[in-house]
């Protein structure tokens, strides 16, 4: 059997992906149901759903187009309803469709009240308010994007975290996911030849944090992004592994003579960096 026979075979053989419907029914936006279902999918590999959204339902007239599709494409439903006639009507039909319907927040829901000794409040899309925390989220994007790569850098002390790497460290993806959480995010590049900014060094308010990278992992990254700018010259010493490897060393030695926080950033998502920042975050506005 030659190659190609051969990995076509081994493709037959590979277990295919089972796809499913999944209804997401919301009187709110969806953003809850959509980040649940992502991560329980995520859990099984060969599942694939297939989404279809229906956001802001606050009407009869409204719920009832939504269970024509759920009765037209069957799957699971999974919904977040306040209003109680409208969650019974899509009970019910679901039941007689013979549908599974899990509303995804009754059970934190029902832990919360007992735990405080508190009533619901009832009330669609509450999370969303234009309130405190709302404004608050605006104002640490527009901090973040106007202290993105080192800018504002004199003005870095009224900042809640500053992110200090190499290139390619995902400083930029996570500053702006950590600004989408009301954290005040600016970041700053370690550049070869030159010196940090001496109001990054002394700061005082903000959570100093140094990411790092694996130089093998750094230097494939800059190398794609080299080649997507035909990018060449003096510009390939950008993704020299040897040059690399030095600018990782030197980075660590300044994290670790400042007392930083460090990060390794090789096999993370800009996700599970920016939760370990928070972590940090958290502990150290609680003690």
């Amino acid at each position: 059997m030659n190659d190609s026979a051969a990995l076509e075979d081994a493709a037959r053989r590979q277990p295919l992906a089972s796809y499913f419907h999944v209804h997401l029914v919301s009187d709110s936006t969806g953003e809850t149901l959509n980040a649940v279902l992502k991560a329980t999918a995520s859990q099984f590999a060969l599942a694939k759903p297939l989404q279809h959204i229906y956001a802001l339902i606050r009407s009869k007239a409204q719920l009832d187009r939504t269970l024509a599709e759920i009765e037209a494409a069957p799957g699971l439903v999974l919904y977040t309803i306040v209003n109680p006639e409208l969650r019974r009507q899509l009970e019910i039909r679901c039941s007689e469709l013979q549908t599974p319907a899990i509303s995804v927040l009754d059970p934190l829901l029902a832990a919360f009240a007992d735990f405080l000794g508190h009533e619901r409040i009832m009330r669609a899309g509450a999370q969303h308010e234009l309130n405190e925390a709302y404004f608050k989220r605006i104002e640490a994007i527009d901090f973040t994007l106007a202290h993105d790569d080192g800018q504002m850098a004199w003005d870095i002390e009224t900042a809640d975290v500053v992110l200090v790497g190499v290139s390619r460290t995902s400083k930029t993806p996570t500053c702006m996911y950590l600004a989408n959480r009301g954290i005040k995010a600016a970041n700053i590049p370690l550049v070869p030849g030159q010196s940090l900014p001496p109001s990054v060094l002394e700061a005082k308010r903000p959570l100093v944090v140094g990411l790092v990278a694996a130089p093998e992992r750094l230097a494939q990254i800059r190398a794609s992004r080299l080649g997507a700018m035909n990018a060449g010259g003096k510009a390939e010493i950008y993704s020299d592994l040897d040059a690399i490897r030095a600018e990782v060393l030197a980075a660590k030695r300044l994290y670790a003579k400042q007392r930083w926080p460090v990060i390794d950033v090789t096999r993370k998502s800009v996700e599970e960096t920016a939760a370990a920042i928070l972590t940090k975050f958290s502990a150290r506005q609680n003690r």
